[in-house]
């Protein structure tokens, strides 16, 4: 379709030669036909991929487990219903509190802080530095005291900036051991509410199709109103059993979704452990050998004896210091503007979450018009035995 809108129409003088409108109505027609195509082939692939809760996704001794379980589902029982469950539900709320609670109490700009803060801390010890040795050699003695006393408060500052992110450090190693706790935890509450959802699924087919099935065939031969009502009850009990379940199966979908979500906080937590972890190994040692290294130069200087020897020995500790300390303050640079997490991962991640939204909500949405229908149904049912009765009784 871009290409017709886009392509520039030829111009003839032979009439016969430009193109008809059949010739491109027919590529329209071809066009749309492979656009719906295309879309019955996508959606193919989404029902081949969906997941279906059932006994194949547990083990033997979680299959035992819930063949044990289900019978035990009273579903004539209310208030057994209505907490079918519910203590996983539960569970999973709590959970999800956690983990919110976990990022709102969590600054990750503290430590961004702390890093910028020691990269600047480098980068202005580094000028005053080349400045002043540059300028040291024209100058008196006690010049380097006053160098040594720059650099002993450079070094106090970054010490300072050590400690903060090294206690950083170990509140992110907490962090990082407690979402996979947390991870696990979370796999734990969805096995278990998949274990109930399939022992409730089992008990509410067992329930229609044999206890309901004998109430409805109970009706059918006695023609007694309190059979049909019976009937009528039993079904009702059974479609709202099927709603808990329905619950169940969302409050699942949750947990499914939390097993990303951690494993995404706790990699934004790693992230930031492994920069700190670098700038601890690598960056400050290199400064302060760096530190030495000037200091030393300085120390030679007062030893040489002649001056046109110093003066040599100042060009090429200069230009030597100023590419080491060049090269340095780069390497900080770019450490310091790496990126933390890939903008593609995080797009693929949020995409990923939405369409899975979108089909919660799509399933939800089907499930509700099914019930209407279900419940739509059923009142032509009972009006159907309510009518056959009333047909019984004249004959009679």
């Amino acid at each position: 379709m871009a290409e017709m809108e886009t392509s520039v129409p030829t111009l003839t003088l032979e009439p016969n030669q430009a193109s008809t409108v059949a010739q491109d109505m027919a590529a329209f027609a071809d066009s749309t036909f492979q656009s719906v195509e295309e879309e019955k082939a996508k959606e193919a692939k989404r029902e081949a991929n969906a997941i279906q809760i059932n006994e194949d996704m547990l083990t033997e001794q979680e299959k035992a487990a819930v063949n044990d379980f289900y019978t035990k589902i009273d579903i004539r029982d209310s208030n057994m219903v209505m907490q079918y469950g519910a203590a996983a539900q539960k569970n999973i709320a709590n959970f999800s509190e956690n983990a919110l609670n976990n990022v709102r109490t969590k600054d990750l700009g503290e430590i961004g802080q702390d890093l910028a803060s020691l990269v600047t801390e480098l980068k202005t010890v580094g000028e005053v530095e080349k400045k002043g040795i540059a300028g040291f050699f024209q100058k008196k003695k006690h010049e380097l005291d006053s160098l040594k006393n720059t650099y002993a408060k450079a070094e106090a500052n970054v010490d300072k900036i050590v400690k903060n992110l090294e206690n950083h450090q170990v509140v992110l190693m907490k962090d990082i051991a407690m979402f996979d706790q947390m991870y696990d935890l979370n796999m734990k509450y969805y096995k278990e509410l998949t274990m109930y959802i399939i022992a409730g699924k089992k008990r509410l087919e067992q329930a229609r199709t044999v206890e309901l099935e004998e109430l409805r065939k109970k009706a059918e031969e006695t023609g007694a109103q309190e059979d049909a009502q019976a009937y009528n009850d039993f079904a009702n009990l059974c479609n709202r059993f099927e709603k808990k379940l329905h619950d169940l199966e969302l409050t699942r979908m949750i947990s499914i979704q939390m097993g990303p979500q951690t494993r995404l906080l706790q990699n934004n937590d790693t992230q930031m452990l492994e920069k700190i972890q670098s700038s601890l190994i690598n960056t400050i040692p290199l400064w302060k050998s760096q530190m030495v290294l000037a200091l030393g130069i300085e120390h030679g200087r007062q030893a040489t004896a002649a001056q046109s020897a110093v003066t040599q020995m100042t060009n090429d500790l200069l230009k030597k210091n100023a590419d080491t300390l060049k090269m340095a303050t780069i390497e900080t640079a770019k450490e310091a503007e790496r990126s933390v997490v890939d903008i593609e991962t995080l797009k693929h991640t949020n995409e990923q979450l939405i369409t899975t939204l979108d089909e919660v909500m799509k399933i939800q949405t089907e499930g509700a018009q099914k019930r209407k229908e279900a419940e739509a149904e059923l009142g032509r049912i009972e009006g159907e035995l309510k009518q056959k009765l009333l047909e019984l009784k004249s004959n009679g």
